[in-house]
């Protein structure tokens, strides 16, 4: 009998231990989530919108604890997505390019307050550029470039638009008197990456090499396409699911070239939510709000419509990263968007926890606001203002009902306050045909 008992608590001990030991991610509002639940909701996501590959990066005391690639690197081959392929970074080439020009400030290399201008030797619309179609010649007749700081370019104030080629003329203009409105320019980026190389006489691939990539242990991380790329690449996607050939910079672009694997990026954010490679103040001047953000959308018609909608976030614009405040704390973010690609990077200093997500789909951000909800509880970034618009259905599909296996419970519903999660059990709502009784 006494030899039961102890057999019994013994295997009760295991079981509280094996609970205790469970694998989870713990959100911002102090929930958790088990990594088989996220995983089981990731899988849902994906399928519901038709994305081919995603990788996700979860950080919970500012370490990634949950790290994972899920699906295809290309559609068509169906060759597996792996947190070592190769990926077309999009605008995160922002982020990584913020952090140099901040070590670069702190190494007094470069002021961000004084003018662009004054650091060359000529005027600026003379140069002739590596790439040509970055040139300014445009510019000759207005002044005004000669206000345009570092600072100006980091949190999108110079008044350029975000690409020359947008617009109607393919003419680069400033289009508001620099540092008075927030405006996204990839143009603005590319000022300064070309003033920085004037001033160091180095490439941008030399600078980041030097400065991010092997202090970083980045390997598979350049602003160029590298041989050693071939063959472990994916491909984005478009909505149809065709796969996008990766573009093979052969010229480093601030604003846009980086090519990385996720296993990279992630060791980048680490480095971001350890702040490390930067003083406290250098962090600090990167996460200080440098410019309110009032306009209805980041892009398109909305973008030039003003709205007090954020004013509950106080979105802003900081060095580098948009900035919001919630309940919990500070939250800085980044995304990145082209052709058949979407990406995006949220990290809550004050909760020490952070996200990363990549996509090679032009689908991908239909699933952010839940995945951002249901990975880390963040239900505060601005989906409207970045127009991430929700694929994911309120209601199941005809003949379906959402289904929670665990407790047995079934709607035909999704409780977004639940994000798609059982109310009981937490557990993540799978939609199920239904079963139809006949008499």
């Amino acid at each position: 009998m006494l030899k039961k008992i102890i057999a019994n608590f013994f295997s009760f001990f295991l079981l509280i231990v094996s609970i205790t030991n469970a694998q989870v991610i713990t959100r911002i509002d102090g929930t958790k989530i088990s990594f088989d639940s996220l995983q089981t909701r990731i899988y849902y996501l994906m399928n519901t919108a038709n994305i081919p590959g995603l990788c996700i990066s979860v950080f919970n005391n500012n370490e990634p604890v949950f790290t994972k690639a899920y699906g295809f690197a290309n559609a068509s081959t169906k060759e597996p997505l792996r947190t070592s392929t190769i990926l077309y970074a999009a605008s995160f080439s922002k982020a990584v390019f913020a952090y140099i020009v901040m070590q670069l400030a702190e190494q007094n290399i470069i002021n961000l307050d004084k003018p662009l201008a004054s650091y060359l030797l000529k005027p600026l619309p003379e140069y002739e550029t590596p790439d040509s179609l970055r040139n300014y010649k445009d510019l000759k007749n207005d002044e005004r470039y000669k206000k345009i700081t570092a600072r100006m370019c980091l949190d999108h104030t110079t008044g350029f638009p975000n690409w020359r080629e947008i617009e109607p003329d393919k003419k680069l203009k400033i289009e508001f008197e620099p540092g008075t409105r927030y405006s996204y320019s990839g143009e603005g980026i590319c000022l300064l990456q070309f003033v920085i190389e004037q001033i160091t006489g180095k490439d941008l691939e030399t600078i980041a090499e030097n400065m991010v990539f092997k202090p970083l242990a980045m390997t598979n991380t350049s602003y160029l396409w590298q041989k050693k790329f071939e063959g472990n690449d994916a491909a984005g996607h478009t909505t149809a699911d065709e796969p996008v050939e990766l573009y093979k910079r052969t010229l480093p672009n601030a604003a846009g070239s980086l090519v990385t694997s996720f296993d990279d990026y992630v060791k980048f954010y680490t480095a971001i939510m350890q702040e490390k490679g930067l003083s406290k103040s250098g962090f600090n001047e990167m996460f200080t709000p440098q410019i309110r953000i009032k306009s209805k959308q980041q892009f398109g018609p909305e973008a030039l419509i003003n709205t007090d909608e954020n004013e509950e976030i106080s979105l802003s614009y900081g060095l580098g990263f948009g900035l919001i405040k919630t309940p919990f704390g500070e939250g800085f973010f980044k995304e990145g968007h082209g052709n058949g690609w979407q990406h995006y990077s949220i990290g809550f200093i004050d909760k020490r926890t952070a996200i990363i997500i990549m996509t090679n789909s032009d689908n991908g951000e239909g699933i952010f606001k839940e995945l951002l909800s249901d990975a880390i509880r963040d239900t505060f970034t601005p989906w409207y203002w970045e127009n991430y618009i929700s694929v994911i259905p309120e209601k199941a599909r005809p003949g379906y009902a959402f289904y929670c296996p665990p407790c047995g419970n079934s709607c035909d519903t999704i409780a977004h306050e639940y994000s798609g999660l059982c109310p009981f059990c937490k557990m993540p709502l799978l939609d199920q045909k239904i079963q139809v009784k006949h008499n």
